[in-house]
């Protein structure tokens, strides 16, 4: 997300303590609302009775970091999509949990997964984006969370199950899918959400993609419209279910 000249000065000229940033000049709607959509994006929240931008840490350095680069990095630059409750419980329904089981939450979040899964299974969790991970640390229900790039983890077949929401743009999510099929155990299964795309579209990736789930005796489940309305996204996605 690039930040224009402008909206930086505005930033720079804010009064920033502790967790609060407060704006010190009457602004245009106009400029205003530019300025509100990247405090926004960068975890700022207004508060009518504290009258500033309140924020979960200390914002100093967030603000420093937006004024020297001239850009923010917000989850859906990463094609981070939070994972609606609905298809959670759908998720977990198809991959069938029980207790003593593993279970890998790749690209986690900031959990959405991996914490009702950890009330029936232990959780491990990989994770990009360094304030989720932070918030995943945090919370305490997984048993290790690694941050970094979910692709650049070395395979274990080590995983009872593996249940993710991937990245879907430009059909990243059949190669994170492909990648953590190499973490389940012989027997084992994975479950994920995935765009629709993957049940139709024909290119080679997505055709050798269903061969695999055909051959394994997977199945594609359809999800209905708006599915990730609420996680700010309208893409058709589906429930890709395949053995180990």
């Amino acid at each position: 997300m690039k930040i224009a000249t402008d909206v930086m000065g505005v930033l720079d000229r804010a009064v920033v303590e502790g967790n609060s940033l407060r704006l010190t000049e009457q602004l245009d709607p106009a400029l205003y609302k530019r300025v509100n959509k990247v405090l926004d994006a960068a975890g700022g929240k207004w508060n009518r009775k504290a009258q500033a931008h309140l924020f979960e840490r200390d914002v100093a350095t967030t603000i420093d970091q937006i004024i020297l680069t001239g850009e923010i990095l917000i989850p859906q630059d990463f094609g981070f999509f939070p994972t609606p409750p609905a298809v959670v419980g759908r998720l977990l329904e198809l991959a069938q949990l029980a207790p003593g089981m593993t279970m890998l939450e790749p690209e986690a979040g900031t959990g959405n997964i991996g914490r009702p899964a950890a009330e029936i299974c232990t959780v491990d969790c990989v994770e990009l984006l360094e304030a989720n991970v932070k918030v995943l640390r945090e919370a305490g229900f997984a048993r290790s969370v690694v941050h970094g790039d979910f692709l650049k983890q070395a395979p274990a077949r080590v995983y009872d199950r593996v249940v993710m929401n991937p990245p879907f743009e430009k059909q990243a999510d059949i190669v994170h899918v492909n990648h953590a099929l190499n973490f389940v155990v012989p027997g084992g299964r994975l479950t994920a959400v995935m765009g629709a795309g993957v049940s139709f579209r024909s290119n080679k990736l997505t055709e050798s993609f269903r061969d695999l789930v055909n051959a394994r005796g997977g199945r594609l489940e359809a999800l209905g419209m708006g599915a990730f309305k609420a996680s700010g996204t309208m893409v058709n996605t589906l429930i890709a279910t395949i053995p180990g």
